[in-house]
């Protein structure tokens, strides 16, 4: 039996939860809030990690291999070398150049704290150059990185709303608004596990605010 400890308002939570739900594995859920994680298995506190029969994981990126490693079937990763190389490659541009970017606006966009005018103009500008490039990397052909279900959805769902949103809201554009992601995520959205998930988030997110009102 795996444990996915954390949080579902965590979009990075959701990104291994959605990786478990598509595999059928069979995983439970413990409630983590940040500041509350075990750092015997996650020494930095971070949310989400992993309990599993050999110990723990945490990096939500590590989780998806090991799930994709212990439960091979459906495959999350093409067999061929270049072909999974290139899912990892979206997967990890979407976080690094995109969502971990757009994090700087979290803040305000969210949460009703500030940023600064010079933090939104950096990263305005990265995430113009960052989305732009995005274009060249995905393939939404109709998944975001070509024709099946992968560990580049498993991401891409749970970050691009973010993204878009987060950019909408501070600059009134979307730095996604050329890019498919709409149309994207309404079809993703109609796969069970995005389902589950999204339903999940909801109730979890009003959790959360109500805890930060206390």
């Amino acid at each position: 039996m795996l444990t996915l400890c954390g949080f579902a308002a965590s979009n990075y939570y959701n990104k291994v939860k959605i990786a478990l739900l598509e595999k059928g594995a069979d995983f439970q859920e413990e409630l983590v809030w940040v500041g509350q994680a075990d750092l015997a298995a996650s020494p930095l506190g971070k949310i989400p990690y992993l309990k599993t029969a050999h110990g723990t994981l945490c990096e939500s990126t590590v989780m998806l291999e090991y799930i994709e490693a212990a439960h091979p079937i459906p495959a999350l990763l093409p067999a061929d070398p270049f072909a999974a190389a290139k899912v990892r490659e979206v997967l990890r541009f979407i976080e690094l150049h995109l969502e971990l970017v757009a994090r700087n606006l979290y803040a305000e966009a969210f949460f009703g704290g500030k940023v600064s005018d010079s933090v939104k103009e950096k990263v305005g500008e990265q995430l113009s150059k960052n989305g732009a490039a995005l274009a060249q990397l995905a393939r939404f052909a109709p998944f975001v990185a070509g024709d099946s279900f992968s560990l580049a959805d498993c991401a891409a769902i749970v970050h691009l709303p973010l993204v878009s949103s987060a950019s909408k809201i501070i600059y009134g554009k979307d730095c996604l608004g050329d890019l498919p992601v709409r149309d994207y995520l309404k079809q993703m959205g109609e796969r069970a596990s995005v389902q589950r998930v999204n339903t999940d988030r909801k109730a979890n997110t009003e959790l959360m605010m109500a805890r930060m009102k206390k």
